[in-house]
């Protein structure tokens, strides 16, 4: 089994999680969502990243509005909708649930093997 496909896949499952979150407090575009993410250590490309933010907002989730650039072209920045607020609260709810019961199996079954 390979290791670095299950943690891609545990990584691609809290992404949309992620976007929705660095998106929560202001608008953003693109790189500097990018840039949020690497900086946490979330290593994603542009090429994960644009089709999602795209099936984002065609669920109705983020919005988008166009901003000219004074260093280039217009850049697009994206926000949450309400719908995107409302479904980001419960992503947190169930990150915490799960994190919490992650915890609890690795710590107990590191703690049952000793």
């Amino acid at each position: 089994m390979n290791v670095e496909n299950t943690k891609a896949q545990m990584r691609k499952g809290v992404l949309e999680f992620c976007i929705l979150s660095v998106l929560k407090e202001h608008e953003a575009y693109t790189s500097e969502i990018l840039d949020t993410l690497k900086n946490a250590k979330l290593l994603v490309v542009e090429g994960t990243v644009y089709p999602l933010l795209t099936r984002l907002k065609n669920d109705g989730l983020l919005s988008y509005r166009w901003e000219e650039s004074t260093s280039g072209p217009p850049r697009k920045y994206y926000g949450l909708t309400e719908n995107g607020k409302v479904f980001l609260k419960e992503l947190q709810n169930t990150w915490t649930e799960l994190s919490d019961a992650v915890t609890i199996i690795t710590t107990q079954n590191a703690n049952s093997h000793e």
